[in-house]
């Protein structure tokens, strides 16, 4: 693949899921919030404090183009070894300088595409949402509840994004929107299928959009679980 490639793939997927911020909205504290633990709890959340380390592969398969990168995160050490075609680089995420703070970002939009319900927990105090009972799913278009996460303006690699959160009576996300900026047309729209059963973690490996020309999934996938 060639240099070009593979830098405007970065650049469409760089923007995605990239968050992590402190900011002053945060999800209301009533009764609604049982909706974002149900959600997380769903994928397995209650079981992700049993995980020492987790690799995965990030794949893009855009048309005729394909594009991937390797993660293996301590997150007992928040440790990341980024695995890319030519370097591996190991940086630690409480001690960021120029060069890891970009390549952080990757990884957070990567580890956000692949354990985004988990995410609804670590980033409850970040965002406002609104939880509808009933809507209509954007890719099968079949009945499902819609959980709308709208992240604040402050800080971070992207703030002020929004995401869509479509789900099932079981609270497995089946579809979901990212809405760059809560602008009101979708950035990107995808199906999340595939689910993978670790120990209780129950990850989607595979996104493809409506007409299949855009996959996003993992492989290579690697869960230690901590010794009881």
């Amino acid at each position: 693949m060639n240099k070009q490639i593979i830098v405007a793939i970065g650049i469409i997927f760089s923007f995605l899921g990239c968050k992590e911020a402190k900011s002053t909205k945060t999800a209301a504290l009533n009764d609604e919030v049982s909706i974002i633990e149900k959600v997380a709890n769903a994928h397995g959340f209650k079981d992700w404090k049993k995980v020492k380390e987790l690799a995965f592969t990030f794949n893009v398969d855009r048309d005729t183009t394909h594009y991937e990168r390797s993660w293996i995160w301590n997150t007992s050490t928040n440790d990341v070894t980024a695995i890319g075609n030519q370097d591996t680089i190991t940086y630690n995420r409480h001690k960021l300088d120029s060069i890891s703070y970009k390549i952080n970002g990757n990884f957070i939009n990567d580890k956000y595409w692949f354990l985004a319900p988990f995410n609804l927990m670590w980033d409850r105090h970040n965002f406002t949402f609104e939880h509808q009972k009933e809507s209509i799913a954007p890719i099968s278009k079949t009945p499902v509840q819609k959980l709308t996460i709208v992240y604040g303006n402050n800080g971070g690699y992207t703030p002020g994004d929004a995401y869509d959160f479509y789900f099932g009576d079981d609270f497995l996300i089946k579809e979901w929107v990212f809405r760059r900026g809560n602008q009101s047309t979708p950035s990107v729209t995808t199906t999340w299928e595939d689910y993978k059963d670790h120990n209780g973690l129950q990850l989607a490996t595979m996104h493809k959009n409506e007409d299949g020309s855009f996959k996003l999934y993992f492989n290579q996938l690697k869960i230690t679980f901590k010794t009881p």
